[in-house]
């Protein structure tokens, strides 16, 4: 921080004082930075990607158990335990979920209370069946499918439907 004073004539009432500011170094991101995608994270990727970190950080002893996580987050233990419940997911869906497409307006597509009905299912089979049924392969394809939104429901509102498990993932293994 500079600054410099200059003071008027003696019999003035008035001091002028000027300042330049200047942020520490460091304070400004790099004129390289990437450049951030549109749109928001769904909240459902959100979830499951704390649901991985709350894990992480119970398996290393860094937290006792989803009491002290409650806790920490200023929520209820049962609000852990609906968030924790996304871990049940099949590896694959839980893949899914955390790759899904920025939305862009509206409501988030793909809603918690959704996926925790799938997420109450015991066998993973069974939830990509679920998953399958209630987000279904866009356009005839499968795979990733493309990321751009698709309007449904209320006009004005886009939505993105999530990325489909692969069909190699349904079969049994042999």
């Amino acid at each position: 921080m500079e600054g410099q004073v200059s003071a008027c004539d003696a019999g003035a009432d008035t001091l002028e004082l000027a300042w330049t500011l200047k942020p520490p170094p460091g304070l400004h991101p790099p004129t390289d930075a990437p450049e951030v995608e549109p749109g928001n994270v769904p909240r459902i990727s959100r979830l499951v990607a704390l649901a991985i970190k709350f894990d992480d950080l119970i398996r290393r002893g860094e937290v006792e158990d989803y009491a002290t996580l409650a806790r920490f987050g200023h929520v209820t233990r049962a609000r852990i335990t609906q968030i924790m419940a996304l871990l049940n997911l099949a590896p694959d869906i839980q893949e899914a979920i955390l790759f899904l497409p920025r939305t862009l307006r509206g409501h988030d597509s793909v809603t918690e209370r959704h996926i925790r009905a799938i997420a109450g299912i015991a066998e993973w089979h069974r939830q990509r069946e679920a998953w399958q049924r209630d987000f279904p392969p866009r356009n005839g394809r499968s795979g990733t499918g493309d990321a751009s939104p698709q309007t449904a429901g209320a006009p004005g509102r886009a939505y993105a439907r999530p990325a489909p498990v692969e069909s190699v993932l349904l079969r049994p293994s042999t």
